[in-house]
């Protein structure tokens, strides 16, 4: 039922493709292929980093939910054929359910606008829209992807919108989830330990003591401020949608963007509206150099937390060794018995390299030249890998470090026993010169803070037990 009268027949080519044209002429596509002539051409000129730089399955979601948002809003504005409309709708919710995944090829590095990976998802919509109508792929006479799929848009509305809507879903159901995750294990150690007294160390040398609780405590608080910051994103719900081509809503109704903005909003349970000022919308991506400044800010934080972890279990007995790391595996091919601190280094490595993404997308960010900011790709694709590598190392980390971390007791209270930097208890009540000269005498003559602090004639054993055991948790 779905047949126009004046279908029109593709023409076949002996090799498997069929001839579809464009502005620009004819250019083969492989006949199976959803996507059409323009995303043909990109891949024939965009053939950089096809390996490696694609989109996932995020970005291409929050695609397929713009242009459903976009359909559903055209219909109700009358400017859509009320045939095409229920066939489009399947071919967006495929889109948005990862149905036609294989049929966005494009690479990362293309046009800096994102025009060539929206018309990517254009043309699938349209021709698996065609399809489900009976039609031929490529045939454009049922569902266009410009003058239909693209209504009321442009790229340069459209793929920003994507852009913030991926940003603040990987944000919400992926990065968070992990963080938290993460936190609350840190937590549950820290209350573990809450009690156990141990060396402290400043500029990597002794100092007072304080309990291991204490010290994972600065680790969680690390953390809280992170994840309460990057709850905070609010710059991402303001959506680009309904500026089009320069900010001015040209050939788009003035509703537009607030409608698919409203539809977006209750698609992913987020608070999106349509951006106040389009222009900067379009031009500047600020909430997105925002959010990857916050990212780089939680990798600071990670970085200090795992690298405290392998410095505590270094060792084991060679080195400080006061936390017994999990044995995941061999840590060694020539050592057998080697359990070397692999989710620290692993935490470690993501850390440097969401320092490298946020610094192309600070440099990105500051490259909107008049209306138009055309480092979109680069800028999103960063981010969400970003996103994607902190939750994997922040779930890795919990699962297979955190969990299993085990404090060392008999080596933590040897170490606090050795600790001369207790003298600091004695400052009150001797004063810190007299201090000092007792920590200065037990470090010449090798004895124990106890043993130079009696020598010195400073202080008695009884006033040396009432002033230092109770720092050692006595």
């Amino acid at each position: 039922m779905y047949l126009a009268n004046s279908q029109l027949v593709i023409k076949m080519n002996k090799n498997g493709f069929r001839i579809e044209n464009d502005s620009l002429g004819a250019i083969d596509v492989p006949h199976e292929a959803y996507w059409g002539a323009q995303t043909q051409r990109a891949l024939a000129h965009f053939a950089i980093g096809a390996k490696r730089f694609n989109w996932g399955r995020m970005f291409i979601q929050s695609l397929g939910l713009v242009k459903k948002a976009a359909v559903q809003t055209n219909a109700e504005l009358g400017r859509l054929p009320t045939e095409i409309l229920a066939p489009m709708v399947q071919a967006c919710d495929e889109l948005i359910d990862g149905k036609l995944d294989a049929h966005f090829p494009l690479p990362v590095f293309h046009s800096g606008s994102g025009t060539q990976t929206n018309m990517n998802a254009n043309e699938v919509i349209a021709n698996r829209a065609i399809e489900i109508m009976g039609g031929q792929l490529g045939s454009k006479n049922l569902v266009h992807p410009n003058d239909h799929v693209n209504c009321s848009q442009s790229s340069n509305d459209v793929f920003p919108t994507a852009m913030y809507l991926a940003a603040a879903l990987t944000l919400k159901q992926t990065l968070l989830p992990a963080l938290n995750g993460l936190r609350n294990s840190l937590n549950t150690k820290a209350e573990q330990y809450s009690n156990l007294v141990k060396v402290g160390r400043t500029h990597l040398q002794d100092a007072a003591p304080l309990t291991l609780g204490q010290e994972m405590s600065g680790w969680v608080a690390q953390m809280d401020f992170a994840i309460d910051i990057l709850n905070n994103q609010s710059g991402l719900y303001q959506l680009a949608i309904g500026g089009t081509a320069v900010g001015t809503g040209m050939n788009a109704p003035a509703c537009f963007g607030d409608s698919v903005a409203k539809k977006l909003s209750h698609m992913a349970g987020l608070p999106f509206v349509s951006a106040a000022n389009k222009f900067s919308a379009l031009a500047a991506h600020d909430a997105l150099v925002h959010t990857s400044a916050n990212l780089r800010l939680l990798s600071s934080s990670l970085l200090k937390i795992a690298n405290d972890i392998r410095w505590l279990a270094s060792g084991p007995r060679c080195g400080i060794g006061e936390l017994q790391l999990p044995a995941n595996e061999p840590g060694s091919s020539i050592m057998p018995g080697k359990v070397n601190p692999s989710q620290c280094e692993a935490m470690t490595m993501v850390c440097a390299q969401v320092f490298g993404n946020d610094a192309c997308v600070a440099f990105a960010g500051s490259q909107g030249n008049f209306q138009l900011n055309v480092f979109k790709p680069v800028m999103i694709h960063n981010v969400l890998e970003s996103m994607e590598l902190l939750a994997d190392a922040c779930k890795s980390f919990d699962h297979y470090c955190a969990h299993g971390l085990i404090a060392n007791e008999r080596v933590i209270n040897h170490h606090l026993q050795q600790n001369l930097m207790l003298v600091t208890g004695l400052a009150p009540h001797i004063g810190y010169d007299k201090a000092a000269k007792i920590a200065k005498l037990a470090t010449e003559k090798d004895l124990s803070l106890k043993d130079a602090a009696l020598k010195s004639g400073f202080v008695s054993e009884d006033e040396f037990k009432h002033w230092i055991e109770p720092l050692m948790g006595r």
